[in-house]
């Protein structure tokens, strides 16, 4: 038999490279507020947490001006920053044969829901989902363990048939507060040893074998 029955997955480097509109979307909200121009390291740690982590915590904006950064990086990114994004290769063949093998599936991404549906729909992944489940931007869910306990509710999912996949630490930190397993995605945005320090179940950087390696 095998171990899990439902599959959530992240969707910005796990399922699509989005670091292009991020990181503009990014720019243009700090330049909006008088920052300097951030240099690449703390751009590439902002893709995957909240946004209110990356301008509070990486940024070290206070909490208005994190409010405003929020309300401009959606300005540009509903517009422009949204479709400056591609699919990882064979991410959508392999939801196809998972869902094609029984699994229930789902996406789980810190992405406010309505920009992740347009993407998912965009690069044909939606067919395959049984639940699309991202923050809100009213500021509901607001941290991934939040967005995974909604995933599971939506699923009628048991947490011990169930894991995450993502490709930063926050996917873990959240599937752990959630009791589901996580499998870190090593060809995503996390940096060197990240993924390893969160013990997943398994790494891997290729979708292809994803569906027999679950089995």
């Amino acid at each position: 038999m095998r171990k899990y029955e439902y599959v959530l997955f992240d969707l910005d480097g796990t399922l699509t490279y989005s670091h292009p509109g991020i990181y503009a979307g990014l720019r243009y909200a700090l330049a909006s507020l008088g920052r300097p121009e951030p240099d690449e390291r703390r751009l590439r740690l902002c893709v995957g947490p909240p946004l209110t982590y990356s301008f509070s915590e990486i940024f070290g904006l206070e909490e208005a001006q994190t409010a405003e950064a929020v309300r401009k990086y959606r300005e540009y990114y509903a517009e422009k920053g949204l479709f400056e994004n591609e699919p990882v290769p064979g991410a959508k063949e392999a939801l196809e044969e998972l869902r094609r093998r029984g699994y229930r599936l789902a996406l789980a991404t810190s992405k406010p829901e309505i920009f992740a549906r347009r993407v998912s729909d965009a690069f044909g992944f939606t067919p395959f989902f049984d639940a699309l489940t991202g923050s809100g931007t009213d500021g509901s869910l607001p941290s991934k363990a939040d967005v995974i306990r909604e995933a599971l509710r939506r699923l009628n999912a048991e947490n011990s048939l169930s894991l995450m996949i993502g490709d930063r630490k926050h996917d873990a930190e959240g599937a752990r507060l959630c009791k589901v397993d996580f499998a870190g995605f090593t060809a995503g945005y996390a940096e060197e040893g990240e993924l390893e320090a969160e013990h997943p179940v398994f790494l891997f950087g290729t979708f292809a074998g994803l569906a027999d390696r679950l089995d």
